[in-house]
């Protein structure tokens, strides 16, 4: 963490003044658990801070998701002819309004400040070395007046660099840990396939320019019919195992990390549902 490296420079040393910054103040004002609290308000400052790009994520899956059955009608219509499908696939993204890089690049800006606060959690918290963590950080604060002693790991009761695999040691309760957060992923993932499957209105892509009869031709009812007799997508079903296995995976992450982590990623859990929730809701 002391190393000048340019990830250090640009992300991790900023969220560690951040996070000593709030430690100070809620310590200043007898605030019980001041790290705790410390780690919940940067998880909200960071979920602020990367708000938009989210946003612009969620809402560009949501259309891209609905844009799927019609998506598929086009690669039937011009299976022959690559070129006519591209055409057809961009005039769609326009007339929907849908940049299919929208998706990515909010992911791509976002995954190195997410990446760094993982970094700094996890080696504040998981150092058995306290002192020498204490002097790691001191070392790297844009202020004297920043400089601190000691940390007050205890939050609640709990300890922030306790693991819930410990729970032999430091209480049954932490199991509860891993169940919280793997039911928070779980909603999670629940909310997006919801958000990905309520109807909408979509341009249909075979709606002819010149007023035309109506698009709803044979090929199109036939795709449609094809799709129903499927036992099952295998989009869809591959959607509906990750919901399934994400939570597990993340539950048994929170088992094993310090309880400091599992809270941030708590949440940040429970702010992605309030924002999952507002854009299902939008039209």
């Amino acid at each position: 963490m002391t190393n000048p490296t340019l990830w250090n420079q640009l992300l991790v040393w900023p969220i560690v003044n951040i996070l000593v910054v709030l430690y100070k103040a809620f310590e200043f004002l007898h605030v019980p658990g001041p790290l705790g609290f410390a780690v919940i308000g940067l998880t909200i400052f960071i979920r602020l801070l990367l708000y938009p790009l989210m946003k612009a994520q969620l809402v560009s899956a949501k259309k891209m998701a609905k844009l799927k059955p019609h998506m598929d009608a086009l690669t039937a219509k011009h299976k022959d002819n690559k070129q006519a499908l591209q055409q057809a696939q961009m005039a769609m993204y326009k007339e929907n309004g849908v940049n299919p890089a929208a998706g990515c690049l909010p992911l791509l800006i976002q995954m190195p400040v997410l990446i760094a606060l993982y970094n700094v959690f996890y080696q504040v918290l998981n150092n058995g070395n306290v002192a020498k963590e204490l002097a790691a950080i001191n070392a790297v604060l844009y202020h004297p007046a920043l400089k601190i002693s000691d940390f007050n790991l205890s939050f609640f009761g709990a300890n922030l660099a306790v693991k819930p695999a410990q729970w032999q040691t430091h209480g049954w309760w932490l199991l509860s840990i891993p169940v919280i957060t793997a039911l928070l992923q779980w909603y999670q993932s629940r909310l997006m396939m919801q958000g990905a499957n309520n109807p909408t209105n979509i341009t249909n892509p075979t709606n002819p320019p010149d007023g035309g009869p109506n698009p709803t031709d044979k090929k199109t009812k036939e795709i449609a019919k094809q799709k129903e007799d499927k036992p099952q997508d295998t989009a869809m079903e591959m959607q509906r195992q990750m919901a399934i296995i994400t939570p597990i995976m993340f539950g048994y992450f929170a088992l094993q990390f310090p309880v400091g982590l599992a809270l941030y990623w708590n949440v940040f859990g429970l702010f992605g549902i309030m924002q999952q929730l507002a854009v299902n809701r939008e039209k």
